[in-house]
């Protein structure tokens, strides 16, 4: 599960980190602390061999075949398992792969004899942002009506830093994945399967951080402080 992430790096700046070749309007430059579905970020895609854009989606895929866009509402997440045998997934997982650049997520656990949980922001020990494995599709009610671009993100097994908090986590690509899963020109399901395992220990560190980051309408770097 990932419900909430940050994204805080400037599109400039995630255009440089992932040689991005256009940037395509839209694109807002002010940092998001608190990314909600339905909320437009900045999507990696390859359309064609040696062309890379960063252009604006909506977190939450909406399928072509769709009557209306509120499916998207659970259609964050994707689990990497069942990509090629779910009909909303199957055809994007072939030929609309992308990647999601985050700063950061989050994720809630339990706590024993409390009813509300614990938030915990993670994030690359670096500092870098991150390349969540992500789908995306376009849709529109007819063929008179803009096109709504959607993405979601793809999950995996937690890694050994996750499981504490949670069991599942977004699958992170490696520069050297990241380069195969975004290639148009590769399309077995079975070669594309295998780059979303859990992210390597030693990548990611974490903290819990305060309960603010619940409320949808909080915004800022306060979220991601550790508590002391």
């Amino acid at each position: 599960m990932c419900g909430r992430f940050a994204r805080t790096t400037p599109p400039a700046e995630i255009a440089a980190q992932f040689g991005v070749t256009e940037v395509l309007e839209g694109l807002d430059d002010r940092p998001d602390w608190n990314v909600t579905p339905r909320r437009t970020v900045p999507v990696v895609r390859d359309p064609e061999p040696h062309r890379r854009v960063l252009e604006p989606m909506r977190w939450g895929l909406v399928p072509r075949w769709a009557k209306d866009p509120s499916i998207g509402d659970r259609m964050i997440n994707a689990r990497a398992e069942t990509l090629a045998t779910k009909p909303a997934f199957r055809r994007s997982l072939a030929r609309r792969r992308c990647v999601i650049p985050a700063d950061g997520f989050y994720e809630w656990q339990p706590v024993p004899g409390r009813r509300r949980k614990q938030p915990w922001y993670f994030r690359a020990r670096d500092g870098r942002p991150l390349a969540f494995a992500g789908l995306w599709e376009a849709w529109r009610p007819d063929n008179d009506a803009p096109w709504l671009v959607t993405c979601v993100i793809v999950t995996t097994d937690a890694n050994r830093l996750m499981a504490a908090v949670h069991d599942r986590m977004p699958a992170i690509l490696t520069p050297e994945r990241l380069e195969t899963w975004l290639d148009p020109e590769v399309d077995d399901p079975a070669v594309v399967g295998a780059l979303l395992e859990p992210a390597p220990e030693g990548l990611l560190e974490c903290w819990p951080v305060s309960t603010e980051v619940n409320n949808p309408a909080h915004n800022g770097p306060e979220l991601v402080r550790p508590l002391e």
